[in-house]
């Protein structure tokens, strides 16, 4: 039985260097036992090599790696209860569906019907079943995934790693896998630690996310803690959209010439001269440019010291025929003071 009190993963100052580059730089973490932690970040962030340290395949240069309380910071992959999930799938072409989801078993040499069994429950959990006889090379990418996704989890591992799983679908099967990802983790109920650049996925499924930069982590929190109030510039640029104001156009506006951030969502546009609302900051502006997506509107505001906002309001009568008019107005923009996000400067 896990003690919930234990954390799943935990990263004492633990530092991968390569050399000169520092793929990861002194990072320290706990992951709680249960959770969906995704690692989230752009490329060369350190993400991708944090993962392959908890799995085994790296070691650190510096530090400790515990799993559920037991060091393993020199242990060889196969002594650590932990199963990846690639975007590659590996899947094994020659095999049938059910021969790649029971392969581990076979390797222990679980008995035939052990397995059989074992392979039916992980295709219903995988929403699959009926296709065990068939093989890779027949399936959809999803499919595919999903049948990955099995053989990692017949193991019945504490840890199950995801490496940007994703990453090979198209927009609306990866949506639909997020779903699917996030209700298969609360069923089983063990950790899955998520490895992604795209940040529609982090918010979507995680309970957790830490945000990373450089090798380091900028900020760990829940998807609306991060989003609504980012730690650093770099939070608020990556996670989502965010206008940062900063020097005298920021002192013009709020009396203080410390960096802010506001999101595009978050600003109301109005015309020029129109009443603004008690208790909320106000800019004048004219629009640079309009950018019609059918779901909403992305506006590209200019407003007074040159700067540039991003704004966005959605399309509930607006047409793209009218917006064709709005380029070159002059316009006021504002804001609710509560809307606004002093950020740390790195």
């Amino acid at each position: 039985m896990n003690d919930p009190a234990i954390p799943a993963v935990q990263f004492s100052e633990v530092s991968r260097h390569f050399g000169d580059v520092r793929a990861v730089d002194g990072v320290s973490v706990e992951i709680l036992d249960g959770e969906f932690f995704t690692m989230l970040g752009p490329s060369g962030s350190g993400k991708t090599t944090c993962l392959r340290l908890i799995a085994g395949f790296e070691r650190p240069t510096a530090g400790r790696i515990l799993l559920h309380g037991k060091e393993v910071t020199n242990l060889p992959p196969y002594e650590r209860d932990v199963n990846t999930v690639f975007q590659d799938y590996a899947l094994f072409p020659h095999m049938t569906v059910g021969d790649n989801i029971a392969y581990a078993l076979m390797i222990k040499k679980v008995p035939k019907t052990v397995r059989a069994r074992r392979v039916e429950e992980m295709l219903e959990l995988v929403r699959l079943s009926g296709l065990a006889g068939r093989r890779p090379a027949q399936l959809s990418g999803g499919q595919r995934q999903r049948v990955a996704l099995a053989r990692a989890l017949i193991n019945q591992p504490r840890v199950l790693l995801l490496d940007e799983p994703l990453g090979a679908l198209d927009l609306k099967l990866r949506q639909q896998m997020q779903i699917e990802l996030k209700a298969i983790q609360q069923r089983v109920g063990i950790t899955f630690i998520y490895v992604t650049h795209d940040q529609e996925e982090a918010l979507t499924m995680s309970d957790r996310m830490a945000v990373f930069n450089l090798g380091k982590i900028e900020q760990i929190g829940s998807p609306s803690q991060i989003y609504e109030h980012p730690a650093t510039p770099f939070v608020a640029g990556f996670v989502g959209v965010s206008n940062l104001i900063n020097g005298p156009a920021a002192e013009a506006i709020t009396g203080s010439p410390a960096t802010f951030s506001i999101r595009p969502e978050k600003i109301h546009i109005i015309a020029r001269g129109a009443g603004v609302p008690e208790g909320m900051h106000a800019v004048k502006g004219q629009i640079r440019d309009v950018i019609y997506l059918g779901l909403y509107t992305r506006y590209l505001v200019e407003i007074e010291g040159g700067l540039d906002l991003v704004v966005v309001e959605q399309n509930l009568k607006t047409t793209s025929a009218d917006l064709l008019t709005a380029r070159g107005k002059p316009v006021c923009l504002y804001w609710n003071r509560e809307h606004v996000r002093r950020v740390m400067e790195a």
